[in-house]
Order: C-alpha cells, then sequence, then structure tokens
C-alpha cells in the first residue's frame, strides 16, 4: 500500500482576512490618493517651484526607495512582526556594491551580490525569530546596530567612490519622462501585489498575522512563511541599497539612517495594521509619496525640518488609535 505525504503548503487555505476587506481597502487607496492629489494642489498653488520638472523628478526618486522598502515591511507587519533594521540594510548594501564594483565584479554580478546579501539578512532574522524565539523587535534591532558597525568597521568610516558611469548614471536617467527610480517601483510592485493578493502564500501571511497559531493547525507552514516575508523585505532594502549608491555615487554605510521609521510609517499610513493580518502593496506606496510629498514641501516653503518629525509621528499615532478603535468595534 502507498503512502501519500501532505504537503503543509498544498492544503486548503485557512480562512484569510485579506479577502474581508478588499472592499474598505479600496476605498482606503481612493482615500489616500485623493489626500495626495490635495497636497500636490495645494503645493502647487503655495510654491512656484513644486511643479516644476526638477522637483518632481527628485520627489519621484526620493519616494520610490522609501516605497521599496515600505513593501517589504509590509510583508512583515502583516505577520504581526517587524524589521527594524532596513535602514541599515540600505547603507550595508550600498557598501558591498561600491566595493564589489571597485574591485573587478561586473554590475551584474555586484547587483546579484547584493540582493543576495540581503537575502542572507532575511533568512539570518528569519531563523533567530523561528528557531530561537526572538521577538522580532529585538533581533531586528540587533541586525540594524550590527550592519551599521560592520559597515563602518570595513569601510573604516570612509565612503567608497569610484563606480562605473553606466552605474551611476541609471538614477538620472528617464523613460517616457519618467525617473528610471520610479519604473523600479513598478518592477517591485507587480509581483509583490500579486504574490500577496492573488496566491496561496499571500493569504497564509494574512492568516499568520490573524492567529498563527490557528494557521499552523489548518496545515500552514508558519515558520517557512516567517521566513519569506523577512527575507522579501530584507532583499529589497537591499536592492534599495544598490539603487541608493547608483544615486548617489558612492557607497556609505551611515545612508539610509531612519529610513525604518520612514518604511514603517508609509505602512500605516497606508492602512497596514500594526497588530498584523490587514495591509496592501498600494497602500505603503500611497503612503510612502504622501511622506516624500510632505518633507518636500515642508522644504520649499523653508518649514524648520524639525516639524517633518513631527508631522510624521503625529500620523503614526493617529493612525495606530484608529486602528485600534475598528479592532474594539469587530
Amino acid at each position: 500500500m502507498t503512502v501519500q505525504t501532505k504537503d503543509p503548503l498544498a492544503t486548503a487555505a485557512p480562512p484569510s482576512p485579506a479577502p474581508r476587506g478588499s472592499r474598505m481597502g479600496l476605498v482606503l487607496s481612493l482615500t489616500l490618493l485623493g489626500l495626495l492629489l490635495l497636497l500636490w494642489i495645494g503645493l502647487s498653488l503655495s510654491t512656484t517651484t513644486f511643479l516644476t520638472e526638477r522637483n518632481l523628478s527628485n520627489l519621484m526618486r526620493q519616494g520610490s526607495m522609501v516605497a521599496i522598502i515600505a513593501v517589504g515591511q509590509t510583508f512583515v507587519i502583516i505577520t504581526a512582526g517587524i524589521d527594524l533594521s532596513v535602514g541599515a540594510v540600505v547603507g550595508f548594501a550600498s557598501v558591498i556594491t561600491a566595493l564589489l564594483m571597485t574591485h573587478g565584479f561586473g554590475i551584474a554580478g555586484a547587483i546579484a551580490l547584493t540582493v543576495l546579501m540581503g537575502v542572507a539578512v532575511g533568512a539570518f532574522h528569519g531563523f533567530g525569530i523561528v528557531q530561537l524565539g526572538l521577538p522580532p523587535f529585538i533581533m531586528t534591532l540587533a541586525t540594524l546596530t550590527a550592519l551599521r558597525g560592520i559597515g563602518l568597521l570595513i569601510t573604516n568610516g570612509q565612503t567608497i567612490s569610484g563606480m562605473p558611469k553606466e552605474f551611476t548614471g541609471f538614477s538620472l536617467e528617464s523613460y517616457f519622462g519618467i525617473p528610471s527610480l520610479f519604473w523600479m517601483v513598478i518592477v517591485v510592485a507587480v509581483p509583490a501585489y500579486v504574490l500577496l493578493q492573488h496566491t496561496r502564500w499571500g493569504r497564509y501571511l494574512y492568516a499568520i498575522g490573524s492567529n498563527a497559531e490557528a494557521a499552523r493547525l489548518t496545515g500552514v507552514n508558519v515558520k517557512a512563511m516567517i521566513y519569506l516575508a523577512y527575507i522579501i523585505s530584507a532583499g529589497l532594502a537591499a536592492f534599495v541599497g544598490v539603487l541608493l549608491a547608483a544615486r548617489i555615487g558612492i557607497g556609505n554605510a551611515t545612508q539610509g539612517e531612519g529610513w525604518e521609521l520612514q518604511a514603517i510609517a508609509s505602512s500605516v499610513i497606508g492602512g497596514t495594521s500594526l497588530f498584523g493580518a490587514v495591509g496592501s502593496v498600494q497602500g505603503p506606496l500611497l503612503g510612502s509619496f504622501i511622506l516624500t510629498t510632505i518633507n518636500n514641501g515642508a522644504n520649499l516653503l523653508n518649514v524648520n525640518p524639525f516639524w517633518q518629525r513631527i508631522i510624521t509621528g503625529a500620523l503614526i499615532i493617529l493612525i495606530v488609535y484608529f486602528d485600534q478603535l475598528r479592532r474594539k468595534k469587530r
């Protein structure tokens, strides 16, 4: 008699919170889009430089990198986790990219190895969280500190320059009038959307964020899915490190400082619940460009830059508060 083994990932999908809020997610996305348009209209009326081609290009370039990190962060937050290391991964990846390219590696090889480094960092996070039982906050905070230190150690606190012009020139290029960095958002967002919203693995991530034990009992390989979420987050952060190195033309371990908070804020503003099980891909994309627009507008209006941080912090508090109220009503 032949005994058939059952693949946990092939079992029927557990109840998923993803479809439950699809209409609400659409309303939120339209609301965020409306808010972004209102900000653009208000800034175009308040300053003559906002709608210039140069300013809009800079806004899209800066917002693109935060948006990509926010998408990766969203995968983690949906599982009720957090990744505080993404900013440090960005800086460390810029150093690795610069080191490889200045030591004989081609552009494609350097990019591939740098992204693989990010994947390894994500797998390390998964190991610490799943196998060692460490809280995601502690595990990723430790990596943040360690990667900053390693990056500064191998560069002796210096920047690394001398990368090929073909590489650094990429960030300055535009296609159909849209900066190349913004096209990278689309390259990341489309497969991320398909994975999260239209595959069983995406449903499993939502189920884990809703109730990890219940998901495990229905056959979900919870450990593998947590590995997947953190690998996506760190891998995308490393990819952003490559893009940042191309944009500024150097590798610097201190780059990306504070970007983890920007990514979390973008994800939360985009409707992702810090309690898990709620989130989308389009939400953090819109959230990141809302934050970038606020920062850009504040600079154009000569607003004290410290107010930008205060506004971001206040937005997070308000949104998390209303998220709590929503959860209590359910």
